[in-house]
């Protein structure tokens, strides 16, 4: 999405020499104005420097520049760690001519690894440099690790006879689950709102999109999703009607984002929604959406598509909430598997077997027991996902 962008913000993503392979690494995201800001963090309780240091200047609810590397994740590497995260604003700080309490800092890669300081600094001037409003695409290439595609999702609504937009860049392959948002993200809107609104809307978007997917059940200790709001469009965002819509379009970003992390996993094939119906509550749904969609079991057999829906309905029972298996219905798109918890025979196998041959698919069950519901995005595990991950730090 070349023409990607979002008024009064200015990206640039270039090579600083962080990662082995040349690849860019070094990104930053600019407002040309005090930003509002919200963010959401890792629950891991293992947490970066970056994140820490976020987690402080993020209270003032106003920002400036999200600086971020890819290829070190600046993660268990002690009071250096700290002092090198807040170096990176500081550098960056003196380019823009900004306090350097407004920039915000992201790292992802390796843990346990110093970042090269010396790169960095000599790469900044260049990355402020280049800074452009059509930049967002060289941003998220330049936050990618494992990510064979850069993800950009761009929207637009309208108020008032006015449009704003909201743009977002995201990566991540692997060490995603539903536990907050567990990749980076960053997301700009031209749209003028109050930061206590705007981390109402993250945290509800981010609970709908970033937080129902799954590739391999881990989370890492870099996670983050940053809201910055400038408000360059003149919409502002106040009453109820008007943040009716701009959470409409926050979350189309979110999920759109959501949808292509999973697409992009580490060694995936197979994009698969698990969507409970029928269930006591909307959050019994939840939690055998994400039993089910974490079944490392199931998740191979997607990869073999084999349509064994007895590993579907096994890892639906040990959720840890009523079911009745006698009462349950099993779907592969719309071929049905299972009725009342008995297998519809080879024909349906037949059909269901077709179906997982598809990129992407759908997996629903039918529990007959209220009006609950939930769905997660899943994948599959695939013979790639090991070799990547065997080998990651060579």
């Amino acid at each position: 999405m070349k023409n990607a962008g979002c008024a009064g913000f200015e990206a640039a993503g270039i090579a600083a020499g962080i990662k082995k392979n040349g690849k860019k690494d070094l990104g930053i995201l600019v407002s040309g104005v005090p930003a509002t800001v919200a963010a959401v963090f890792t629950r891991n309780r293992v947490q970066a420097a970056p994140v820490l240091l976020d987690r402080e200047r993020i209270k003032s609810g106003r920002c400036r520049a999200i600086v971020v590397n890819s290829g070190c994740a600046n993660c268990c590497t002690g009071e250096q760690g700290m002092a090198d995260a807040k170096a990176m604003a500081e550098f960056v700080a003196a380019e823009l001519g900004i306090n350097e309490d407004l920039v915000l800092v992201a790292s992802t890669g390796v843990i346990g690894e110093s970042l090269p300081m010396e790169n960095i600094e000599a790469a900044l001037p260049e990355l402020v440099s280049t800074l452009t409003p059509q930049g967002i695409p060289e941003l998220a290439e330049a936050i990618m690790t494992t990510d064979t595609v850069p993800k950009v999702v761009s929207r637009s609504g309208h108020l008032g006879g006015k449009s704003f937009t909201i743009t977002g860049v995201a990566k991540g392959s692997g060490m995603i689950r539903p536990d907050m948002a567990t990749m980076l993200c960053f997301v700009a809107t031209d749209a003028d709102i109050a930061a206590n609104m705007l981390q109402r809307a993250l945290a509800a978007g981010v609970d709908r999109s970033l937080n129902r997917i799954t590739i391999d059940g881990d989370t890492s200790t870099n996670d983050m999703v940053i809201l910055m709001a400038g408000g360059m469009s003149s919409v502002k965002i106040g009453d109820d009607s008007r943040m009716e819509t701009f959470q409409q379009i926050l979350d189309e970003v979110l999920i759109a984002l959501a949808r292509a992390l999973v697409k992009d996993g580490e060694g995936v094939t197979k994009l698969v929604e698990i969507k409970i119906n029928g269930a006591a509550s909307d959050k019994d749904a939840r939690q055998i959406a994400d039993t089910v969609a974490h079944s490392n079991l199931l998740k191979t057999a997607f990869f073999g598509e084999d349509a064994n829906w007895g590993r579907i309905i096994a890892a639906a029972g040990r959720a840890g909430v009523p079911m009745e298996v006698d009462r349950t219905d099993i779907f592969f798109n719309d071929v049905q598997m299972a009725k009342n918890g008995i297998g519809c025979g080879k024909i349906a196998e037949a059909g269901a077997g077709a179906v997982m041959k598809k990129d992407e698919f759908c997996i629903e069950m039918d529990l007959k027991m209220g009006i609950g519901s939930a769905s997660v995005l899943t994948c599959d595990f695939s013979i790639d996902y090991v070799k990547i991950n065997a080998d990651y730090r060579s």
